[in-house]
């Protein structure tokens, strides 16, 4: 273990394990969720509203008026201008961290450690990050370094914390197929494993994360039921297809390659 790693227990969960509801509560929890106007935050917004009842739920996006809707406020806010975040952060009790989709190496984990600091500096007691399966201390580009960094940045700064770590989505494989049938073959990297998990189920997760106590101080990974090889994935897609589809493990620079 290298010096100055923090390392905190980890589990795979089940959705079941992490309902939770604050209906009822005496005090108003108000609720902030950071890339609200995405796919998966305009999820986690649908899902909370079944969740809580008479609490506060605020969806933080640079298209607020996109996300406001019964019983949710619309606050703008930008992970590149964290003043737009101290006014978006103002009296939160819980914040959940969707990172943006920014490819660039390192602007992610920048914009995360910022809002980080931000939230931090406005009194947030408790923040939960949106990260990756498979987050680790690895060099850059690599892309699980900035959901490392930013792991670790989290558990260092924040006075409560919680990371959910997702795997790779279910829709992705969709139209992973979908592009495969055009020529009869889905490529990867090698025979890699895949356990896939829908949107729904995570943005479920981090709704029962949200709404209730319990989860301080722990590391979470949404994963399928299953890990897949590629061979089972292009079955998978011939059988429900009833089109052949093979696949085929190309080296990582030569699926770089296509994919530039």
């Amino acid at each position: 273990m290298s010096p100055g790693i923090i390392v905190a227990p980890s589990c795979v969960f089940g959705v079941e394990y992490l309902s939770g509801s604050v209906e009822g509560s005496k005090q108003t929890v108000r609720i902030g969720l950071n890339g609200a106007s995405g796919h998966l935050g305009r999820m986690v917004v649908k899902e909370m509203k079944a969740r809580v009842s008479g609490q506060g739920i605020v969806a933080i996006s640079r298209s607020p008026r996109k996300v406001e809707a019964d019983g949710v406020e619309g606050r703008f806010g930008d992970y590149n201008d964290p003043s737009s975040l101290a006014t978006a952060y103002q009296g939160l009790d819980r914040l959940l961290l969707i990172p943006s989709t920014d490819m660039r190496p390192g602007q992610r984990a920048q914009q995360i450690h910022s809002a980080i600091d931000t939230a931090v500096a406005a009194g947030v007691p408790h923040i939960v990050y949106m990260s990756t399966a498979g987050a680790r201390n690895v060099p850059a580009p690599n892309i699980a370094a900035d959901y490392f960094a930013s792991e670790q940045y989290l558990m260092r700064q924040a006075r409560h914390w919680t990371v959910l770590r997702m795997s790779y989505y279910a829709e992705a494989f969709a139209q992973e197929a979908q592009m495969g049938l055009a020529h009869g073959v889905i490529v990867g990297l090698g025979e890699n494993k895949v356990s896939f998990v829908s949107r729904d189920d995570l943005a479920a997760a981090a709704a029962g994360i949200l709404a209730a106590d319990g989860h301080d101080g722990a590391i979470y990974t949404g994963t399928g039921p299953e890990s897949l090889t590629g061979a089972r994935r292009a079955a998978a897609v011939a059988r429900l297809t009833g089109k052949p589809v093979s696949f085929m493990a190309l080296p990582a620079e030569a699926l770089r390659g296509q994919m530039a």
